[in-house]
């Protein structure tokens, strides 16, 4: 007898990437088994998830990936929730002052879309977004320190000094998982210090993270979400998977 899920293909892929992410791994027929989907179903969503990035395939199911990626490779994946989520972020964009911004990609598609926004100083600890903000008519300011191979982040003592040297009206910031009760948490010791600094520093901290990382838990902790003025992804505000975030920030 056919096998039937009350769950749309989104949220399907959101319940295996939480699966994998939590165990290390997951089987084909387990997780058919416990989304009531048959076999076949499964096998294409792990085809678009490993497409995406966030997961690796391999015989019989699939794996979590291990470690940062590379800036790069962050850029290409979920490109189009990058772009929602940053036009989202643009409102929250001074006419003054001075903003940072954090060394994910995420934050990075907000970077490109500065012109329009030349009394700006923006400091961040990526040369990447430094780049691409210098493009425009800003004043960008690169935040040295230590450069962290991994993510091509400048970390480290240097980097938390530099990041506290300064004022900011706002610092916009992703993370590499987002849990109701845990707050935003990174791969790493090293990021969550700088993103720390940066906050400090901070008139107000804009969490930009798209629907992939939520439900999830990283290494390290970064953000609680009374912290956080809003919470933007790419999602519709009134979906219910950003149901358990309402009570605590302001969701976009």
């Amino acid at each position: 007898m056919a096998r039937t899920s009350t769950l749309r293909g989104e949220e399907r892929r959101h319940a295996i990437i939480e699966r994998v992410n939590r165990d290390g791994s997951a089987g084909l027929d387990e997780l058919a088994d416990e989304l009531r989907v048959s076999s076949m179903t499964v096998r294409r969503d792990l085809d678009d998830l490993e497409a995406d990035g966030l997961l690796r395939r391999v015989r019989g199911g699939a794996v979590a990936l291990n470690g940062p990626r590379q800036f790069g490779e962050r850029r290409a994946v979920r490109t189009r929730a990058k772009q929602v989520i940053a036009a989202k972020a643009a409102a929250f964009l001074p006419t003054s002052g001075a903003i940072a911004l954090d060394a994910s990609s995420t934050v990075g598609t907000l970077a490109a879309m500065l012109a329009a926004h030349a009394g700006l100083v923006v400091a961040t600890n990526s040369y990447e977004n430094f780049t691409t903000a210098n493009a425009s008519d800003v004043r960008a300011v690169l935040i040295g320190g230590e450069l962290d191979d991994a993510t091509g982040s400048f970390v480290g003592k240097v980097a938390c000094d530099a990041a506290s040297s300064m004022l900011y009206r706002r610092f916009f910031t992703s993370a590499a998982a987002l849990d109701p009760r845990q707050g935003s948490s990174e791969a790493s010791l090293a990021e969550s210090q700088v993103k720390r600094a940066f906050a400090e520093r901070s008139q107000h901290v804009v969490l930009c993270v798209d629907s992939s990382k939520l439900g999830g838990v990283a290494v390290s902790a970064a953000f609680r979400l009374h912290e956080v003025e809003a919470l933007i992804t790419e999602l519709s505000p009134e979906d219910p998977r950003l149901d358990a975030y309402r009570e605590a920030t302001d969701v976009r």
